[in-house]
């Protein structure tokens, strides 16, 4: 009779990612509350970032530099734990929580600095409730609805949209920040389609 296999533990580099992820998230919000609110209401049809007062474009950089690194871990930790069997149930409640965390507060920070419309923030936040508390009650019932392919797509573009709006001043005469609203209303569009799937998946679910 085979023993069964050792648990992975608690600290493993799986989880330790995950930790930095959540060390890094305040850093990154502390990064956007320096940064001056634009003294004006944004054309949201045709974005266009305002002159930096002060350090605004250094804390700008900065906190790119802190979220691009958070949502790296992200990919690696998630990968690591599947590939050399290190998922722990503390990995499983902090890792998605570190990147909701992450996601959401840099949302609402770029609100605050009118650098986003709030809507968006709206969409995404609801998104997230409305699909975790899902997985909840799919859970409960034993049925697993596993991630799609527009899940990991929405959170590309995500990612991408909100690097982009963060680091917001032109680079080189690029106006990087209307590059990152294009990126967002691609985002939004798939939160909105990745959420509806998942709702889909989960009544076929209950049908079989």
């Amino acid at each position: 009779m085979s023993s069964p296999s050792p648990r992975p533990k608690l600290f493993n580099i799986a989880n330790i990612l995950t930790f930095a992820r959540i060390v890094l998230v305040p850093a990154v919000l502390i990064l956007l509350y320096l940064i001056h609110v634009e003294p004006r209401d944004q054309d949201w049809w045709h974005p266009k970032a305002s002159p930096p007062i002060g350090n605004d474009q250094f804390y700008s950089l900065l906190a790119v530099i802190f979220f691009t690194v958070a949502s790296l871990t992200d990919l690696l930790d998630g990968y690591l734990a599947r590939k050399y069997k290190l998922v722990t149930n503390l990995g499983k409640l902090l890792d998605p929580l570190a990147d909701k965390i992450l996601v959401l507060g840099t949302m609402v920070f770029l609100v605050e600095l009118n650098r986003l419309p709030g809507w968006m923030a709206v969409v995404v936040l609801t998104r997230e409730l409305a699909v975790t508390s899902l997985r909840g009650v799919a859970g409960a019932d034993g049925v697993v609805i596993a991630a799609s392919w527009l899940g990991k797509y929405k959170t590309v573009f995500q990612d991408f949209a909100l690097g982009f709006v963060m680091l917001y001043f032109p680079v080189h005469g690029a106006n990087v920040y209307a590059v990152g609203m294009v990126f967002m209303m691609v985002a939004v569009i798939l939160t909105i389609w990745s959420g509806i799937d998942y709702f889909w998946a989960f009544r076929v679910s209950l049908k079989q």
